[in-house]
Formats: structure tokens, C-alpha cells, sequence
């Protein structure tokens, strides 16, 4: 009996390990302020968003194998602290999606983001090079429909680039992992 008592409380201490781990020490455990006094340039969306844009990038499976590749064009203006990103994603199965965000800024930082596929609102935050943006994703019928919680973190590179990881969940599991690179189109 002394044994199972044992083996009980094993479990249970790594289950709140594992737990602090994703909590504090994982993707999930960043926060915007562990960015605001981080060295370089600050982040600022309708300077670094702006205009045309290429994206590429991978996707990667719940074994964390690649799953898929794309490239996207966007095409970002701005009225002030309101903002429209257009995207066109193509895959390499030759599939193409098309999304457009509404992105609108407030004075503390704070962005609040919307999407025909995005169920409510996103909400983020900046905070020195970075940005963490929150919301749930319905995915397309011919992928399942199934909405995932979606962290999106965007860290601006010392060249103007933006790096984006993002992490998708359903029932707090990880099914995708997605990392990009954002750049503004040279002009031809």
C-alpha cells in the first residue's frame, strides 16, 4: 500500500511539473513585458506592416514534422491606428487561402484583431520587438472546421524582418506549430 502511496504522489509531482514547465519555461510562458526593455529597435506595426509584403514559411504537425510549406503575399495599409492586412497563401500542394485582418491599435500598446475565420476578437499585445497576438481560428470545412486556440509571436529582426511562431491548440494539445518570416517586397 506504502508503495502505491508512492507511485501516486510521483505522478501527481510531475504533473505539476509539467504544468509549471509549460507554464513558466515554454512557448505558452512568455509574456509581452519579458520583451519591453529588450535591446534594438521597438516594434511598430504600421511602419514594419506596411505596403507589400512576402511571407514564407513551414507548418508543422502535432509529431512535429513539417506538414506543409507555403509563401504568402500580403498588402498592409493604415488609417491611423487602424490597419487592413490582405493575405494570399499559397501551399505547396497548390492550394491557395485568402484571409484579411483588421488590425486596430490602442495607445497602450494593445491591438485588437479580427478575420472572417477568426471567432471574436484577437487580442495582443507589444511590447519592445515583439508582439503576442491571441484568438481562435476556425479552420476550413475541408480541414475539419475545428476552431483552434491560437498564440501568434512576432519578433521584429535587426534587418526589419518579423519572425512569427505560432502554436495551435485544441483542448489545450498542441496540434501545429507554424514559423514565418515576414519582409517588406523590394520594389522591382
Amino acid at each position: 500500500m506504502e508503495a502505491l502511496y508512492y507511485i501516486v504522489i510521483g505522478a501527481v509531482m510531475m504533473l505539476i511539473l509539467g504544468y509549471l514547465r509549460v507554464r513558466y519555461a515554454a512557448f505558452l510562458g512568455q509574456r509581452p513585458q519579458d520583451y519591453a526593455n529588450a535591446p534594438g529597435e521597438a516594434l511598430d506595426l504600421p511602419r514594419h506592416l506596411n505596403g507589400p509584403i512576402i511571407c514564407e514559411g513551414v507548418i508543422y504537425g502535432p509529431l512535429g514534422r513539417v506538414s506543409s510549406r507555403f509563401v504568402g503575399e500580403f498588402d498592409a495599409r493604415w488609417e491611423g491606428n487602424k490597419g487592413v492586412m490582405t493575405e494570399r497563401f499559397t501551399y505547396d500542394d497548390g492550394s491557395v487561402q485568402d484571409r484579411e485582418w483588421t488590425l486596430v491599435l490602442g495607445n497602450d500598446g494593445r491591438v485588437v484583431a479580427t478575420a472572417p475565420d477568426v471567432v471574436g476578437e484577437g487580442a495582443g499585445e507589444q511590447a519592445g520587438p515583439s508582439l503576442r497576438l491571441c484568438y481562435r481560428i476556425r479552420l476550413p470545412d475541408d480541414a475539419g472546421g475545428h476552431i483552434l486556440d491560437t498564440v501568434d509571436w512576432m519578433y521584429l529582426a535587426p534587418n526589419g524582418t518579423i519572425v512569427n511562431r505560432s502554436q495551435f491548440r485544441k483542448f489545450g494539445i498542441k496540434v501545429a506549430e507554424l514559423v514565418a518570416t515576414m519582409r517588406r517586397e523590394e520594389p522591382v
